[in-house]
């Protein structure tokens, strides 16, 4: 890759087109920066607290409050403390108070048929207790929020839904496909549907899925698994009506990754011009919900400097990834963000996935031009995965950096120097996507690969070989990567594949069972070093709850199961 330079980079090289703030967002924001200056900052200072307030009068009214609170203040505009929070509870009700709690309808306390394969009496005590937290995860948009849509950010949809949990309210993207899979293992099939039906919503008003469902989340997307969601369901009630009604909207989504600016040309050694896709956030400003935080991060940066570090911020938020060195142009720095110039070997193997599914879809209702067309279109992915971002000689795939300078239309010739050939765990995330079939040659070559990376570790997968203080990075474990290279792996039906699957899934379970024992919860992420203990690091505390944890462990348990005789924890 490129060496960086600041003074160098083409700054502003592709228009980064910004949606506008809202005048609700644009006020919460006034709020939170007051926030930091009247508290203080410190690590229980969260910036998204404040643009989760649901306001208790009409914007218009909690605004004249606000000035007249600020410009009574001192010379330095700082508010002092016990005014500001007088305020706040005059004017502002609880974040989340406009989501309550919700019983699923489907919910049973012990499920037909759950997790039959675990045998082990305190593993399957575990089990039921993790499926006792769909209760506390479960909520649904109030009705008030549609009423008074100048006093939420909340962006309502029709059906409960589950969060992921703590500070993460309301529904989000990605999450929510691991949700349904251990909701699916709960029996709780119609609160399944009841999440797909509110995110297919979401993709038909903005023709696309937000990263979550808040006001502040429509500048970008997530990694984009609507598609899988939906197989999941398909296969367990086998009802084409599901499909019918998505496919419409699958194809919105599909149109919004493949088309300006998230569509990328890049010309193989033989002349062949390939379409790949990369995240893009439109967005040059400061996250409303991380305001503060993106702010100090880009202080002393030239304007024009600033606005695409704030761009790649954001585009790395779409990403799911937010932080990690693998966006990094010098491993360590935020304000050296590239995301938006990498084609990314998850997203493009995401979207050969979608593409294969759609193409299913559409053969099952009927539509068999769509089933033709997209088998095309996946076809010519996998084509452009295997000649863009496979490495033969090392035996894995890896992202791909285009020129800082990069340009809209612009037709990049592949150079193998251009591979970020760093170990992260998304280089191996083509195995769960189908991008090798049982039998392929290449696949031998990958689980080497993967043995040797360095990422595997006591306690599972660690995200990548570099330890920056960052979420995403060293030696932080995430339950859907995990997730994603354990079902890749056995989906080989190799019996080295297999064999190496077992063997992460009974590390990644024994590590959260243990962790749950101490503090009776069960955690965002995970450290891949050693057993039973959390992850940290990133611009936040390490978070409970937690939705897609949840999901994996409930999946992995319904597949592997758990023998009788077999300890679980650390030893």
């Amino acid at each position: 890759m490129e060496t960086y330079s600041a003074a160098a980079a083409c700054e502003n090289a592709t228009v980064i087109s910004s949606i506008q703030l809202s005048p609700l967002l644009s006020f919460l924001i006034a709020v939170q920066t007051a926030a930091l200056a009247s508290l203080g900052g410190g690590p229980n200072f969260d910036p998204k607290f404040y643009v989760d307030l649901p306001l208790k009068y009409p914007l218009n009214v909690t605004t004249k409050a606000f000035q007249t609170l600020s410009s009574s203040s001192s010379q330095n505009t700082t508010i002092p403390p016990s005014a500001f929070q007088q305020f706040q509870n005059s004017y502002f009700d609880e974040p989340g108070s406009d989501l309550p709690a919700y019983t699923p309808a489907d919910y049973t306390p012990t499920p037909a048929n759950f997790v039959p394969g675990v045998q082990n009496q305190q593993v399957r005590k575990w089990a039921l207790q993790i499926h006792a937290l769909w209760l506390i995860l479960a909520r649904q948009t109030a009705a008030i929020v549609e009423k008074q849509p100048d006093q939420h950010t909340l962006l309502p949809v029709p059906q409960p839904f589950i969060i992921p949990g703590d500070r993460f309210r309301e529904v989000y993207y990605w999450d929510s496909y691991w949700i349904i899979r251990g909701l699916l293992v709960s029996g709780l099939v119609d609160t399944a549907k009841g999440i797909v039906e509110s995110l297919l919503a979401l993709v038909e008003q903005y023709g696309f899925m937000p990263n979550g469902g808040r006001m502040y989340y429509e500048n970008r997307s997530q990694p984009p698994l609507l598609s899988m969601m939906i197989l999941a369901i398909f296969k367990r009630e086998q009802d084409p009506s599901l499909l019918k009604t998505a496919l419409p909207v699958l194809l919105q989504e599909h149109k919004f990754w493949t088309t300006d600016p998230h569509i990328v040309l890049v010309e193989d050694s033989g002349c062949n011009v390939h379409q790949l896709s990369r995240y893009w956030a439109r967005w040059d400003s400061p996250r409303p919900e991380s305001s503060t935080t993106d702010t100090n991060v880009t202080a002393g940066l030239s304007t024009s400097r600033q606005k695409q570090v704030y761009h790649d911020i954001a585009t790395a938020a779409e990403s799911g990834w937010d932080f990690s060195s693998r966006w990094m142009q010098d491993q360590e720095h935020l304000t050296t963000l590239r995301t938006s110039s990498i084609i990314p070997v998850d997203l493009n193997s995401f979207l050969f996935q979608m593409e294969v599914n759609i193409a299913f879809f559409a053969k099952v209702v009927g539509d068999i031009e769509t089933s033709r067309n997209f088998s095309v279109f996946a076809k010519s992915r996998k084509k452009a995965i295997q000649s863009i971002l496979w490495n033969a000689k090392m035996g894995q795939w890896f992202d791909y950096w285009l020129p800082a300078c990069s340009k809209k239309g612009d037709i990049y010739p592949w150079n193998e120097e251009s591979q970020n050939k760093h170990a992260f765990a998304s280089n191996f995330i083509p195995l769960w996507c189908g991008v090798l079939t049982p039998g392929d040659k290449k696949i031998g070559k990958v689980i080497a690969a993967l043995n040797s990376s360095g990422l595997l570790l006591a306690a599972g997968i660690a995200t990548s070989l570099k330890e920056t203080g960052q979420q995403w990075d060293f030696p932080n474990a995430w339950p859907p990567l995990q997730h994603m290279i354990i079902e890749g792996l056995a989906s080989t039906k190799s019996h080295q594949g297999k064999k190496l699957a077992v063997s992460i899934a009974r590390r990644w379970l024994s590590s959260n069972y243990a962790s749950f024992q101490v503090v009776g919860k069960m955690i965002e992420k995970y450290n891949a070093q050693y057993c039973g203990q959390e992850g940290f690091g990133g611009e936040y505390n390490p978070q409970t709850g937690f939705g897609w944890t949840n999901g994996v462990v409930l999946s992995l348990l319904q597949e592997y199961g758990w023998p009788a005789d077999l300890p679980i924890g650390c030893s």
